[in-house]
């Protein structure tokens, strides 16, 4: 492998076991309401206390409201509250299976550590912005799954199979083409139930974004199944008499996996953007389960948007999400032309 595309596959790998282990590393409940905190802003770290005095170990100080002025906190610098590392809090389950209350760091009561401020519930915005992300990223994944491997699989179908098949899957392709895909999620998504459970909606979101992206895959697929089925190795299995199954499995599906990889790369982004549009708009995953698009839904109120620059910060981590994928699509990309020739 080489090292381009190593770097970029270990930058897709760390943010999703960041999100991944999201109630391990997020120190609060992402549903968790502090009503004495509602628009706190991000809590800062100190290493030198109102004394002068250094610390090695970073610390806050409790915040509270400040009577006089609405909307902001001030610090109560009589006390330090050192960063501590593996502490207890809420419970959860990590990975969904094992039942704990340690959390990667935290700080002792009445003092708060919000890294990235908090919303207009008190909520932490770092960790709902971890667990938005598992809904969020396991969205735009399944729904990438779901395109790639039907398209894959109509793909190779019309490709392999030719005349009818060929004819009846490259028109409906076509279709699904040139339709605008998200304006089609949006009336598509106005036809179901407004009021569904939130993880009903997450799997009903993930299939209805998966089959309306299924064409491009399938074109692709179906141009290598073209060529493949044309090779000499090819002709030569099936003259010794290898069946239609055999020559699919053994020699011409394994030329598309990386064509489909690539897909998918590409794919995910584009559906995480899907969900976190359709959640913005209200037509996703709703309150109060943590998705990404939900959280960047207050910024529709103008004084949200005016006031509170924290409410923006959820968006960088997902510029970091979307440009690690383009840049692993484009190594893979890359990859892939280098061994085609």
């Amino acid at each position: 492998m080489k090292p381009p595309l190593r770097r970029a596959l270990t930058l897709v790998v760390l943010l999703h076991l960041l999100i991944l282990a999201a109630a391990f590393v997020g120190p609060y409940d992402g549903t968790f309401q502090d009503r004495e905190h509602t628009f706190s802003p991000p809590t800062r770290i100190h290493f030198v206390d109102s004394n002068g005095q250094l610390h090695a170990r970073p610390f806050v100080y409790a915040t509270t409201a400040d009577p006089e002025r609405f909307g902001e906190y001030k610090e109560d610098v009589t006390r330090a509250y050192p960063l501590r590392f593996l502490v207890p809090g809420a419970e959860y389950r990590l990975l969904g299976v094992f039942r704990t209350r340690i959390h990667l760091f935290g700080v002792e009561e009445p003092a708060k550590v919000f890294l990235m401020g908090t919303d207009q519930f008190g909520r932490d915005q770092f960790s709902r912005l971890l667990a938005g992300g598992q809904t969020s990223l396991l969205a735009g994944l399944l729904a990438a799954a779901l395109s790639v491997l039907g398209g894959g699989l109509l793909g190779a179908a019309a490709g392999f199979f030719g005349r009818l098949a060929d004819t009846v899957i490259m028109r409906l392709a076509d279709v699904f083409l040139s339709l605008p895909w998200l304006y089609l999620l949006f009336a598509i998504r106005a036809f179901l139930p407004l009021h569904l459970d939130p993880e009903a909606t997450l799997y009903l979101l993930t299939a209805v974004i998966g089959m309306v992206g299924w064409a491009r895959p399938a074109r692709l697929v179906r141009g290598i199944v073209l060529s493949a089925k044309e090779r000499n190795f090819v002709l030569a299995s099936r003259h010794f008499g290898a069946s239609e199954l055999y020559l699919l499995g053994r020699h011409i599906l394994p030329q598309t996996y990386g064509v489909l990889l690539t897909q998918a790369t590409l794919l995910i982004p584009q559906y995480v953007l899907a969900e976190v549009t359709l959640s913005f708009v209200g037509l996703g995953v709703g309150e109060p389960s943590p998705s990404w698009g939900t959280m960047l839904a207050a910024l529709q109120q103008y004084h949200v948007l005016q006031s509170y620059w924290w409410m923006f910060l959820p968006a960088g981590l997902m510029i970091m999400v979307f440009a690690s994928y383009f840049l692993l699509a484009a190594q893979l990309q890359g990859r892939l032309k280098s061994t085609q020739f």
